[in-house]
């Protein structure tokens, strides 16, 4: 422990040289321990926790709560001083890492220097405040930050008299306290609301830590600062009821930390506020089942459901979950009488803990009120096409063109789509998998994760066409922009490269960089190869030079990749213009990576 301390004491020492300095590294984070109703109670539990532990403070939380903190630290000794002081049981397991605007005037230790950030306000037009009785497992919330003032106790009782004000309780009240019982770690069996041994003696144990006399009964005092100290996360970020009027929807939100920013159906958009960076989303449209499910699809393209997670689609409601490296979020959204409702939370990662509690409070209090937000809500709001309702959609890093060369789906296309990527797509749709790849060639084989079924996939030409004889390149050249493969024409130039590598042919076409991957076929539609990306090497060719891999250095891939080729039919009459559009059309397709 002592090594520890002196660990800590080096991190912060370091950590104030480098706050000092021109610029800071790192905004300071603190890891808030405990919170009290009275600043007489927050104050001689900061004395209890500096008795054992260094860089104990106490900040004032607004609303005329109270609480003691641990730092500040960088983030990442702050991750580390409380992942060591959890499992040494030091803090309390619900300990978590608090940002410098939830914290208002310093009370402890005596004579610091004020902390003047001044926490955000809660802007929210169109909200009306809700009474917090009316909703299910509704927290105590702050009210806007008052004065310090210092507040009276509830008066304390007798074991007789703490028996009988616990007989007063609801079931869901006595679980309540089992479950922050359980939170705090003194009690780990069934929420069940009885009072048995176990519960006592968690009562007990609790009751010795926190200083009490341990009778095994929580007077109506102690109840109190158990569900406090239980509520402080919910608190830290200010959850609050409000009532959408627009949305039809009340529920229970951290509104410490966003706020109302617009309406843009199908959502009730309320941004960040405060450090954490957290967002919601009211879910409010009307529709039916086809309206959901294409919700559900839409959902899923945007970067605030990130990829990685568990996803759930019923008859009548879904459920998106995800997991990624800055941000986890949660969607619900379910289907009655004719409106779509739900909402989406989007946290920072790491921070699972209070994560959890808000999104339990969320879930809880959420209801349906009268009303459904107008589809026509935000139609004035400036468009873009990579936006939905405002909201950014998920990007690939890089697209470009491939083709289907069999049945099944398997597709040929340029190496550099796939260098790096974290996941392939083919028209940004199916997953595929990259069965081949052949840098020095540049062609990949990709084999789809199921089985697909194209309109056409391409016929690799038996021989070379004639010098100078018309080609044409299919392909996306916007990289998927359009929707739709276009035909660039161009003329074969020479069967063979500049270094006189007769695996690739020369060619006179003016392409974009989306057509790289895309096939070449002559008129009578047979497959002469496969565009190859443009030259990245420093000599500048002249412009339209471009080079494609030939049907023989395909074949080659494709037998690596333990793909059969299809040779296409001899002494074939060139096809009519639409006819070969529609051939290349049908085996043309986007591929895409992703990080």
């Amino acid at each position: 422990m002592k090594t520890l301390i002196a660990a800590l004491a080096l991190s912060l020492t370091t950590f104030v040289s480098v706050m000092t300095g021109t610029a800071r590294a790192q905004e300071p984070v603190w890891i808030q321990i405990a919170a009290r109703p009275t600043l007489q109670e927050a104050r001689a539990e900061a004395q209890s926790f500096a008795a054992r532990l260094p860089d104990v403070s106490g900040f004032a939380l607004g609303g005329g709560w109270y609480g003691i903190v641990l730092g500040p630290y960088s983030r990442n000794d702050a991750d580390r001083v409380l992942q060591v002081y959890r499992a040494e049981g030091q803090i309390p397991r619900d300990s978590f890492i608090a940002f410098s605007s939830n914290l208002g005037n310093q009370f402890y230790p005596t004579g610091a220097t004020a902390n003047t950030v001044v926490e955000p306000a809660v802007d929210t037009p169109d909200l009306e405040p809700i009474d917090p009785a009316a909703v299910t497992q509704a927290p105590d919330t702050p009210d806007e930050a008052a004065p310090e003032q210092v507040q009276s106790t509830l008066p304390d009782e007798t074991p007789a008299e703490a028996r009988r004000s616990e007989a007063r309780l609801t079931g869901e009240e006595r679980k309540d306290l089992q479950i922050a019982l359980k939170a705090a770690g003194f009690y780990n069996a069934a929420i069940d609301g009885a009072f048995g041994r176990g519960t006592r003696s968690s009562m007990s144990e609790w009751q010795t830590a926190r200083g009490y006399e341990p009778t095994g009964v929580l007077t109506t005092a102690q109840r109190k600062a158990l569900m406090d100290e239980y509520n402080a996360p919910l608190i830290s970020v200010g959850m609050a009821p409000v009532r959408d009027s627009r949305a039809g929807i009340s529920m229970q939100i951290p509104a410490g930390e966003v706020a109302f920013d617009r309406y843009e159906s199908p959502f009730a958009v309320y941004g960040p506020s405060g450090d954490l960076g957290a967002q919601v989303l009211l879910i409010s449209q009307p529709g039916d089942q086809g309206t959901l499910f294409g919700l559900y699809e839409i959902m899923q393209t945007l970067e605030i459901v990130p990829l990685n997670g568990p996803r759930e689609r019923g008859s009548n409601s879904f459920t998106l979950e995800g997991q990624g490296s800055d941000i986890v979020s949660y969607t619900e959204a379910r289907l009655a009488n004719g409106e779509i409702k739900g909402f989406t939370l989007v946290w920072p990662a790491g921070d699972e803990d209070r994560r959890a509690r808000v999104l339990a409070a969320m879930k809880a209090s959420f209801a349906r009120t009268e009303g459904v937000l107008d589809p026509a809500a935000g139609a004035d709001a400036p468009q873009d096409v990579d936006l939905i309702a405002g909201l950014d959609v998920r990007k690939p890093r890089l697209s470009r063109s491939g083709f289907f060369v069999d049945g099944k789906g398997s597709v040929v296309t340029t190496a550099d789509v796939v260098q790096g990527c974290g996941r392939v797509t083919l028209d940004h749709e199916y997953q595929a998998e990259v069965a081949h790849v052949d840098a020095t060639t540049g062609v990949a084989v990709l084999r789809p994760a199921q089985d697909l079924a194209p309109m056409g996939f391409a016929r690799l030409a038996s021989s070379s066409a004639r010098l100078n004889s018309d080609i044409a390149v299919s392909g996306f050249s916007y990289e998927g922009v359009l929707g739709a493969p276009s035909l660039s024409w161009g003329s074969l130039q020479d069967v063979k490269d500049l270094q006189g590598n007769t695996g690739v042919s020369r060619l006179q076409l003016s392409s974009q960089p989306g057509d790289a991957g895309g096939p070449i076929l002559t008129k009578d539609g047979a497959v002469q190869g496969m565009l190859l990306g443009e030259n990245a090497g420093a000599t500048q060719l002249p412009e339209g030079v471009r080079f494609a891999a030939n049907a023989e250095t395909l074949r080659a891939a494709l037998a690596a990749a333990g793909v059969s080729a299809s040779d296409a039919a001899a002494d074939v009459a060139a096809l009519p213009i639409g006819a070969l559009t529609r051939q290349a059309n049908g085996m043309t397709v986007l591929v895409s990576c992703w990080e």
